[in-house]
C-alpha cells in the first residue's frame, strides 16, 4: 500500500514511538528527485543536494502547505511546486519568487532531519532539529570479506512490537515455518538466558540442535550445535545471530521502520558464512529466506486483522514468548523518555 493510499486514521503517530535512528530507503534509491515517506504517520521528504548529502525534511511547504514531494530540487535545494518557494537541506527559505527582500526567516522554515547514508541504508533521526549524540547502528559483518551479504526491504503488516516479536520468536517457526525451519516433533529441552544489554535485551538459546529444515541443512550440512542469540535493540533493531560451526555463521539484522501503526517497513541486511560457493549460496539460501518472510507476513497480517475485528490486543503469555513483553515494555519507556534501569539476567527451559 503506498502512502497516498492510506487512509486518514492509518497516518496518527504511535503514541508508543521511541526516538532514535530509523532506516527510511535504500541508499541506492534516493536521488536528486524528491521521495516521499511516512515515519510513524509523519509525511517527511528525502533528496540529495548538489553534493550528493542525502536530506529529510518536513513534506509540507511553510508557506501554504503544499507537499514539497510534488516539486524537483535545483541546484541542491528543493522547489514547491505551488508558488516556488525553495529550501535548503536545513529548511532555510532561499527563495520566495517575486519577494522584494531577503527570503529568509524563522516563520518560512522547513522542519529538517538529521540523515545519513550507512551500510547500504539512508537512517533519517525521528525528531526534527536535533543533532543526535551517536551514529546509526553499526550492522554486524556487512559486507565483510568471506560473507555473502543481502540486503532486502519488505513491508510487514503490523506495529513495530509485533513484527520484532515475529522475527525473534522461536516458537511459532515449527508451525509457520514447519518443513523449512524446524518442526513439532522430537523437541528437545534447552536452556535460554535472557538478560540486558545496552539499550535492548538478548536471549541466548544453549544446547540446540542445528535446526531442521532447508535453511538449517544449507548452512550446516554435517548437522552439530547451535549457538544461537536473539536481540532488540532500541529503538527498532530485530537481530538474530546462528553459529553453526567453525564455517557456518548467519546474523540476520533488520531495520524495523514504523510507517503506520499497523505497517512497519522492515530493511534487512543478512550477512552468511558458509561451506559453500557464494553464488550457489545466494541461488538456494534467498528464494528459501523470502519464503520464510512471506509466512511471516502472511500470519502477521492474520493477526493484525484480528485486533482490529476485536478493538484492541488481549494477549495471554507464558515464559516461552521470551522477548515479546520485553520489547513492549522497552519501547514504552524510551517514548516516554525514561531510560531502563533494568539490568537482569534469568533462564528458563524450552523445549524445541
Amino acid at each position: 500500500m503506498s502512502e497516498e493510499s492510506q487512509p486518514q486514521s492509518e497516518t496518527k503517530p504511535n503514541t508508543g514511538f521511541a526516538p532514535g535512528w530509523y532506516v527510511v530507503a535504500a541508499s541506492r534509491d534516493v536521488e536528486s528527485k524528491p521521495k516521499p515517506f511516512l515515519l510513524n504517520g509523519l509525511p517527511l521528504v528525502t533528496f540529495r543536494d548538489s553534493t550528493g548529502q542525502s536530506v529529510a525534511l518536513l513534506d509540507r511547504c511553510a508557506h501554504r502547505n503544499a507537499p514539497l514531494s510534488a516539486g524537483r530540487v535545483i541546484d541542491g535545494n528543493i522547489r514547491c511546486h505551488y508558488h516556488g518557494w525553495e529550501f535548503d537541506g536545513a529548511g532555510t527559505c532561499k527563495a520566495v519568487p517575486g519577494l522584494c527582500g531577503e527570503p529568509d526567516h524563522p516563520g518560512r522554515r522547513v522542519p529538517s532531519f538529521a540523515c545519513c547514508d550507512s551500510q547500504g541504508w539512508l537512517w533519517v533521526y525521528s525528531e526534527a532539529d536535533v543533532t543526535p549524540y551517536r551514529e546509526p547502528y553499526a550492522i554486524p559483518c556487512a559486507d565483510q570479506p568471506g560473507y555473502l551479504t543481502i540486503r532486502e526491504r519488505l513491508e510487514m503488516p503490523g506495529p513495530l512490537d509485533a513484527v520484532a516479536e515475529n522475527a525473534l520468536d522461536v516458537p511459532h517457526t515449527a508451525f509457520v515455518h514447519a518443513g523449512l525451519f524446524r518442526k513439532n516433533k522430537g523437541r528437545k529441552p534447552i536452556d535460554v538466558v535472557i538478560r540486558s544489554v545496552d539499550d535492548g535485551v538478548e536471549a541466548q538459546f544453549i544446547g540446540e540442535e542445528r535446526p531442521e529444515g532447508v535453511a538449517g541443512r544449507i548452512l550446516a550440512p554435517q548437522g552439530g550445535e547451535v549457538f544461537h542469540w536473539d536481540r532488540f535493540i532500541l529503538p527498532c533493531i530485530a537481530q538474530v545471530e546462528y553459529r553453526l560451526s567453525d564455517r557456518s555463521h548467519i546474523i540476520a539484522t533488520t531495520a524495523l521502520t514504523p510507517r503506520t501503526q499497523t505497517v512497519t517497513d522492515m530493511f534487512a541486511t543478512v550477512a552468511v558464512k558458509a561451506p559453500i560457493p557464494d553464488l550457489i549460496l545466494r541461488t538456494v539460501f534467498r528464494p528459501v529466506a523470502m519464503r520464510i518472510l512471506r509466512q511471516d507476513m502472511e500470519i502477521l497480517r492474520r493477526q493484525t486483522e484480528q485486533v482490529a475485528r476485536f478493538g484492541a490486543e488481549d494477549f495471554a503469555s507464558t515464559e516461552i514468548d521470551v522477548l515479546g513483553l520485553r520489547i513492549k515494555k522497552l519501547l514504552r519507556e524510551a517514548a516516554s523518555g525514561r531510560a531502563s534501569s533494568r539490568q537482569d539476567e534469568r533462564q528458563i527451559k524450552m523445549l524445541v
